[in-house]
Parts: structure tokens; sequence; C-alpha cells
């Protein structure tokens, strides 16, 4: 098949070039004025980056619940009138080689008691009381901590109480916290070292693959210029949230990811672009404006589709997914204004030294505009052949995402707590002196005149192991509250069918709650909350893709294609994490489902992370069928200009989430593992095979704008001069 010919002529590089656009005549003014643009960004980066060291300490480590729900409002009667008897007070689970009631073991129980009451956070101490929080051989007490404060500062308190805590035991007597408060502190701690580690490791990775994808140290120091700003100002902002809103401990977390995934997206676009028009036009200023126009644009575009997919997370009413979608929001919008300002300024004033320090094993081949010959012969090949190599992508894509029909999803069972952690010690020695659903114990606050009619309806019901007498509240509210053992383990599924039993068949007024209700009500929330977000991300990231590329077909394209590899990554997770294939060599115990936030989490941020690919490739395939009007020139150009630095971009990436499967914690493990096979399917298989195939297939149409849609949509161009 030969080339067709070009339906707009391209212009002579000798032409009078066009004025700079709106994003060009930004890089020009930055790169003229480099010193403004450094003092502003060193003071941003100083001021807020003065709040950063507080970051671990003053975020918040709790959040994981649905607001509005039963159990939440249970909580909070709890807490307000029986003494901080809520889901958020300490127990601390004391165990002897002797009865309980023995003088040494007292007088155990009574240091912990004076550390407790020491703490401002901490209300009434309920001393173990026979029958209820005594085991029945005597052995294993229970010893309440009431919450005198909310959620957050009582995971603080478990922070700095458990050590103390157990540091008492000894001679024969072991002392353990737990509860949700020391889960959630455990929790935490185990996750963030993991990430931490994880992160540590990747590094070497990174700066390995960044020079051979930059070729040069200097040029591949850019992105972490990029990702020390956004890093450091984000840091800095989220302090500051979190005294207007509690805000996530993981929110930093994971704005520590995405900057450094999109700064060096964003840097590796931006300098490849920069590097090919300075070969052209020699002119610093003049390279820095044409790069802002084109390559510019689309990673404005790119930062904006991130936005907006990781925004619609902000439906699900739970403070931890609002913080955490807000935080790498924060790390997004930072990096960004820093790709559009301090970037071009910098290559504006390093010029030609952008090649300084190359390596030339690592400098990668170029064609004189700046394009890969390699991946310039992938794309004719791919347009010559497109079902032999098409089909196959298709085929292993759809393999990959058929187990995700039987994806079951859950909310963690405490196995995610590394063993030895005090919560988990205390929850297994409650379980074996108390019973399986003893760690589970439903909270169940009812109108006082209601009470006894309660109490033997929840005996009656056969999942309810214990029902303990009703305890008055503290206050003249008028409430009663009665704590109900229930036969199955926390994590087990039956427990769902009690709690759904006993809220459908109990008096009204009546409200059921407990830690391991606020994690089946948060649970449910995500599964009537998962459709709504995924729904809002594809038809924002649809119509912001109309918008920029002005054709519906190619935006559908981009969209569709984007949901190929969301569904293999999920299908693979269903594979490993749920049926266990592989978990030995991973070095973990499946739970027989997926954590329940991962679904609607995980497809935000992989959706943004495809649309980051999507824009990088239509965009440059629209910028060159602006100028030449033939679909295969725009097809073929577009990989061989964005090709290798798609292919690089996620190279890093995979290479960062991968690291995360070394976590010795099972909820970083699920993250590296969905989001690695997730940016794999996409950059390999996605972006470089089946988007410039559909490309090949749908020809002009791909790139038709109905005339009853031009009048609504803005002049956008990707083509410069």
């Amino acid at each position: 098949m030969t080339t067709a010919q070009p339906a707009l002529a391209q212009k002579d590089a000798s032409a009078p070039h066009a004025p700079p656009g709106l994003l060009g005549r930004l890089g020009v003014w930055a790169t003229t004025r480099l010193r403004v643009v450094l003092v502003l960004w060193l003071a941003l980066v100083a001021g807020l980056g003065a709040f950063a060291p507080q970051v671990t300490s003053a975020l918040a480590g709790a959040g994981w619940q649905a607001n509005g729900s039963q159990s939440v409002q249970v909580r909070e009667l709890a807490q307000r009138h029986f003494s901080g008897n809520a889901s958020s007070a300490l127990q601390v689970v004391v165990t002897a080689d002797r009865q309980v009631s023995d003088p040494a073991v007292q007088k155990t129980i009574a240091k912990a008691t004076d550390l407790l009451k020491a703490d401002p956070r901490i209300s009434d101490v309920l001393a173990p009381q026979q029958g209820a929080t005594i085991s029945r051989d005597g052995k294993t007490a229970v010893l309440l901590a009431g919450a005198a404060a909310d959620t957050n500062d009582m995971v603080r308190a478990a922070d700095d109480l458990k050590k103390p805590l157990a540091a008492l035991s000894g001679d024969g007597v072991t002392l353990a916290a737990t509860g949700a408060s020391v889960m959630w502190s455990d929790f935490n701690t185990a996750n963030h070292d993991s990430m931490m580690h994880s992160e540590m490791i990747s590094w070497p990775v990174t700066m390995a693959i960044l020079v051979l994808a930059f070729g040069s140290l200097v040029a591949a120091g850019l992105p972490l210029l990029l990702t020390i700003a956004g890093l450091a100002a984000s840091a800095g902002a989220l302090v500051l949230l979190n005294h207007l809103t509690p805000t996530s401990i993981w929110a930093m977390n994971f704005a520590m990811m995405f900057a450094l995934a999109l700064g060096i997206d964003y840097a590796l676009f931006l300098v490849v672009r920069f590097r090919a028009a300075l070969a052209r036009h020699g002119s610093p200023v003049r390279a820095v404006a044409e790069t802002m126009d084109t390559a510019g644009k689309a990673v404005a575009l790119s930062g904006l589709t991130v936005l907006v997919s990781l925004s619609a997370v902000m439906l699900v009413p739970a403070p931890a997914f609002r913080s955490m979608a807000l935080g790498i929001m924060l790390a997004v919008v930072f990096v960004l204004a820093a790709t559009l300002t301090l970037l071009p300024a910098v290559l504006g004033r390093l010029g030609t030294r952008i090649n300084a320090a190359s390596l030339p094993l690592a400098r990668p081949a170029s064609d004189g505009d700046g394009s890969s010959p390699r991946f310039t012969a992938w794309g004719e090949r791919l347009w010559r052949h497109p079902f032999r190599y098409g089909v196959p992508a298709l085929l292993v894509l759809v393999a990959l995402a058929a187990p995700v029909i039987g994806l079951r999803t859950a909310m963690p069972s405490i196995t995610v707590v590394p063993e030895g952690n005090s919560s988990r010690v205390g929850y297994e020695a409650v379980q074996k002196a108390f019973g399986e659903g003893a760690p589970g114990t439903l909270q169940i606050i009812t109108p006082s005149g209601d009470a006894a009619r309660v109490a033997r309806q929840i005996a009656d019901n056969s999942g309810i192991a214990a029902v303990m007498p009703a305890a008055d509240a503290t206050d003249d509210s008028g409430l009663a509250m009665i704590q109900a053992v229930p036969l199955a383990d926390p994590s087990d599924p039956a427990l769902a069918d009690t709690v759904h039993t006993l809220r459908n068949g109990l008096p009204d007024k009546t409200l059921v709650g407990g830690a391991a209700v606020e994690n089946l009500d948060l649970q449910q929330t995500l599964e009537d909350k998962t459709p709504l977000v995924m729904g809002i991300v594809l038809v924002l990231g649809f119509l912001l893709l109309v918008v920029a590329l002005q054709a519906p077909l190619v935006a559908l394209i981009g969209t569709v294609t984007n949901l190929l590899a969301t569904a293999g990554a999920f299908g693979a997770a269903r594979l490993i994490f749920q049926d266990g294939h592989g978990a030995g060599l991973l070095g973990f115990t499946p739970q027989g489902f997926l954590d329940g936030w991962a679904p609607v989490f995980f497809f935000a941020m992989i959706f943004a992370i495809a649309m980051d690919y999507t824009v990088f490739l239509l965009s440059t395939a629209k910028e060159h069928y602006e100028k030449t009007g033939d679909p295969r020139t725009a097809a073929v150009a577009a990989l061989g200009h964005s090709g290798r630095v798609i292919l690089a971009a996620a190279a890093v990436m995979v290479a960062v989430f991968f690291t995360f499967a070394l976590s010795d914690s099972l909820p970083p493990k699920e993250m590296g593992i969905v989001l690695g096979v997730a940016v794999l399917l996409d950059a390999a298989l996605v972006r470089l095979i089946l988007l410039p195939v559909l490309l090949r297939l749908t020809g002009r149409a791909a790139w038709h704008t109905p005339a009853w849609l031009r009048p609504v949509l803005p002049d956008i161009h990707f083509s410069h001069g």
C-alpha cells in the first residue's frame, strides 16, 4: 500500500513562524524570566515545604468509614452517652498462666489502668467484669479504655499506648492492646513502612531507566526537579489541609507515587519535543514556544483528565477515600504547574546543554524531527498488518479480563496486620478465650423501653452466640446499649447476613453497629458507589477527549480501550489475590477476595494513568493529521514521536509498582500488582498496538467532526506554525 498524499501541504521550514499560542506565550515568559520563576517556586516550595516534616505525624490514621451509616451513628452515640464505650475504644487483653484474680496479675492490671487514665484521650477505664470480659477459665481478661476523642485521635492514642502497655508484660502475664483503633495504628504503620521500603528499592531502577530514556544525566534530572517541587508543595499543603478536615496519611503515600510518575511522564514528553524543536530552530526560546504549544498542550489536557478521574472518587462518603483522592490531586496540580512554568524556564536556559553528560550507549536514536526510527517502523508495520498484531493483542486482553466476572471484594481481615503486632495478638487472644466472633462484638443501641424486647430478639437470632445485659446510658438520653457476640469471625460473610437480619427485624430507632459492622457498611457503600464513580470517570474522560481532539469517534476509541487494560488488571487480580495463583511465589496468604477499596480507587488511578498515555499518543496523531490530513501519517507519526516516551514512562511506572509486590503487607502488594499489570497492559498492548490498529481501521472517520458539533466545541489545535 502506498502512502497517501497529504491533503494539506506542509509549511516550508523557512517560512515565518506563526505567533505562539497561550501556552507557548507562557513558556516564552517563563524562559525570559527565569529568575522570577525560580524565586516564585522557591518561595512556594519553601513556604509549604516548611510544613512537610510534620506530614507523617499530623495526618489522620482513621477515616475508613461510611459517613451517615448506622454503624457510624452507633459509634457516635456510644461515645457521647455510654462513657466512650464505642468501636474506637481501646481494649487491653490480659492473658496469664494463672487466674487473673491472682494479686500479681491484678497489680499488672492496675498499672495498665493508671497508664490509660493518664491519657486525656481516654475517658472511663472499665475493669474486667466476670461473665462479660473475663474468660470462663479465668485466665484472660479485657480492660476497656473508653474513647474521649475522635477516631483519628484514638488511632494516635493507640500509637502512643500500645508499646508502653506491652512493656508491662512479664512473669507469665502478657498485655496486648487491640480493637479498631489499634488495628488501624498497626495497619498504617506496617503499610507505610512497606511502601517506603519498596520506594527505596525502586529508586535505582527508576534512575537507570531515566538515563536510558533521556540519554543524558542532565535531562534525566529534570523529572526529579518536578517531583521534588510537587512533593514538597503537596506535603505542606496536606498538613495545612488537615487543619481544616482530617486528611488520611495514605494521601501522602499516593501523592508521592503520582508526583514521581507524572513528573517523569511530563518531563519526558516535553524534553523529547524540545530537543527536536531546538534541532530545527536553533533558538531555545522558539523551541520552548513550539514545545509548549504542542506537547505542553497535551500535558495540560493529561493533567486535567487525571484530576477529573480522581475527583469522581470524592463521591464516596468515606473520609479516607476523599482525602486520598485530594492528596493525589494536589500533587498533580503542583507537578502540572511546575511542568508548565518551571520546566520550560529551565529548558530555555539550558538550550543545547540539555544533552550535557550524554551517555553514548543510552542516547536514543532519533530522526531529525525527534521521532524514533524504530517506533516509526513499528507504526508502518501496524498500518500494513493491522489484524496480524491487533487480533492477538485483543485476545490477550479479553482473556485476562474474563475472570473479572467472578471477582469478589470485602474489607480486609486481621491477617493484613503482621503477626506479632499488638492488635493481631490481642485479636487472636480474644478469639481463643471468648469465641470466634468475639472480636466482632455487635453494639445495638435502642430506646430503654425497648431494651428487654430487643435483647430477646437478638438472642433468638441463629447467628448470635451470646447477649450481654443491656446497659443504660450514663446520662438522661433514654438510650440503652446491648452488646452481642456473633458466632462468625468478623471477616466471615455470615456476619453480614446476621447484621442484615437484625436490622430488618428489630424495632424502629434501634441501631446496629460495632467495629466489624463499620467495615460491612463501608463495603456496602463502596459497592453502591462504584458504578456511579466508574460511569462519571468514563463520561467525563470521553467528553474531555472530544473537546481536545474535536472528534467523537477517536475519543470513544481512546476511552473504550482504557477499559480493556483496566479489566485485564482486575482479572489478573482475581486470579492472584482471590484464587491464590502465585501466592506462594509472592509470599502471601490469599483472603479469598480483593480488598473492598480496590475497584473504585484503583479504577480511578488506572484510568487516570491510561488517559495520560492516551492523550500523549492521540494528541501527537491529531497534530500530524492537522498538518497533513492523512490518517496514515498521523498514526505512524504518533508512534514515532510518542512511542518511546510511552514505553519509557511505562517502564518506570511498572518498575515502581512491581516493587510494591515485594512488600510484606498485603494492601501495598495488591496495589503494586494491580497497577503494575494495568500499566504494562495499557502501554504494551493498548497504546503501542491496539490503539494504532484502530486508527488504521477507522481511517479518516476517526478524525471526523460532525457539523452539528463544531459550533459547540472550542477551537483547539495541536499543530504549531
